[in-house]
């Protein structure tokens, strides 16, 4: 008759390091990238800026923002869950997510930091196309991680229309 081994706390920790040490990694990343965000604040200079009709409330921004980066930091450690999955484009979706949350954190240094609209629009036309292909292939990885991007996508999308009109209305 087979034994029946209970796993020891200490196994048990051992045996998922790699899971902790991944979700671990995501949170870090994606805290830096929020962090880096809370150190350029709006401020007097945005406050003088011509804004389109639509342009949200100021007060939006921070429930939207903590939604989306705890939907970035179950994704992100959903993706690294299934790293040893050779079946899947793992390594490029985790390739995918670190070119994200690094655009992500550029954006706002460039916009609220150094004021350069122009600059500041085009990176988030390209964060707004590397989103398109993050929902893609995380996909094939996990369908969770990538519809919990979905919002991510579509908040980026508004988001980068709005900083065009900004730098249209503002030039």
């Amino acid at each position: 008759m087979a034994e029946i081994v209970t796993p020891t706390p200490y196994r048990f920790f051992r045996d998922r390091l790699g899971d902790f040490t991944g979700f671990g990694a995501v949170l870090v990343a994606v805290a830096a990238a929020a962090s880096l965000g809370g150190l350029f604040m709006p401020g007097a200079w945005y406050r003088t800026l011509e804004k389109p009709v639509w342009n949200p409330p100021d007060w939006i921004f921070g429930p939207v923002w903590s939604f989306l980066y705890l939907s970035m930091v179950v994704a992100g450690g959903l993706l690294w869950l299934a790293r040893n999955d050779q079946n899947r484009p793992v390594r490029l979706s985790l390739v995918l997510f670190g070119i994200q949350i690094l655009l992500n954190a550029l954006w706002t240094p460039l916009f609220f930091g150094l004021h350069w609209m122009g600059i500041a629009a085009l990176e988030i036309t390209v964060l707004a196309a590397t989103l398109v292909g993050c929902c893609l292939v995380f996909w094939k990885v996990n369908r969770v991680a990538s519809i919990l991007f979905w919002p991510y996508l579509l908040w980026v999308s508004f988001a980068t229309t709005l900083n065009v009109a900004l730098f249209v209305l503002n030039r």
